[in-house]
């Protein structure tokens, strides 16, 4: 059994990539990735909450309802941290620019919140873990960092090259003792040197494996892969020297309340502590809302 799917493979005549609860065997998380080059991209979030984030898309006009939202977007992920937009459930939804990579991350929802636009500026950047585990994380829709939606989380994590994120393991499914269950969605973006965005010659890692055993994977990811981990600990994702990685993350499941809450797998808990007499790499943040930081 494998959750990993390859770049392409998730891809229809409509985008780049398409995940339906459906299509990955689940109840609350999607995500679709769209190329505005082909044109304008319209969907109707039936049943649906969801969180436009520009990934190499700029000056993007988005239509919700009839109403006109201007996004400023980046041109890449390693470029800057960019503004986004909730859009509420039942929405139309139309996205339009001249080029670039769009994400409508998505959740099952039925609370009707209003349309939300966060510019880039008001995203909350925060550096976490220490050593080789130094790594941004972009705290877009997260309950901490943003409270208007009923079960989508979203955040954005970058990892310089040669360090290591998703560590130490964790898992949020349910199972057993773990109290939290979020089914989540991983959208790769692997770098090159300072390139902005994605490179077709990039590589990375990534563990998954599960309590039961009946899973345990280390694939070899490529840019634009995507993983789907409906339950087990995931981690680590390794970003090897000169090749930087990113990750969107969409999260979503049952609970009454959005959380993020995880369980460490509990063999490597320990190097949380060890975080405290190391220090951390001054490559992060690596992006903010100006562009490239870091040194």
């Amino acid at each position: 059994m494998s959750w990993y799917r390859p770049h392409g493979t998730l891809a229809t005549t409509e985008t780049l990539a398409t995940v339906t609860p459906s299509d990955a065997g689940w109840t609350y998380s999607g995500m679709y990735v769209v190329e505005l080059e082909a044109g304008p991209w319209e969907h109707k979030l039936t049943g649906v909450e969801g969180v436009i984030v520009p990934l190499s898309a700029q000056d993007l006009l988005v239509m919700i309802d009839g109403t006109a939202w201007n996004l400023r977007g980046r041109g890449g992920v390693f470029e800057a941290v960019s503004d986004w937009i909730y859009v509420p459930v039942n929405s139309h939804l139309t996205i339009s620019g001249a080029s670039g990579e769009v994400a409508l991350c998505t959740a099952v929802a039925e609370e009707v919140h209003p349309v939300v636009y966060t510019p880039a500026e008001d995203v909350r950047v925060e550096i976490r873990g220490s050593g080789l585990s130094t790594r941004q994380v972009t705290n877009i829709a997260t309950p901490d960092s943003f409270t208007g939606a009923h079960k989508i989380n979203v955040c954005e994590v970058l990892t310089p090259g040669g360090n290591w994120s998703s560590w130490p393991p964790h898992r949020h499914d349910g199972i057993t003792d773990c109290p939290t269950t979020n089914e989540e969605i991983y959208y790769f973006r692997l770098g090159r040197g300072d390139g902005p965005h994605g490179d077709p010659a990039a590589t990375g890692l990534f563990h998954v494996y599960t309590v039961d055993g009946r899973v345990d994977e280390t694939v070899s990811l490529r840019d634009g892969d995507i993983y789907l981990v409906p339950e087990g600990y995931h981690g680590p994702t390794v970003a090897p020297p000169e090749y930087p990685m990113y990750f969107l993350n969409v999260l979503a499941g049952p609970g009454e309340e959005r959380t993020m809450s995880f369980c460490d797998d509990p063999d490597h808990h320990w190097i949380r502590d060890s975080w405290m007499s190391q220090t951390t790499d001054t490559r992060c943040p690596m992006t903010s809302a100006k562009g490239r930081v870091g040194s």
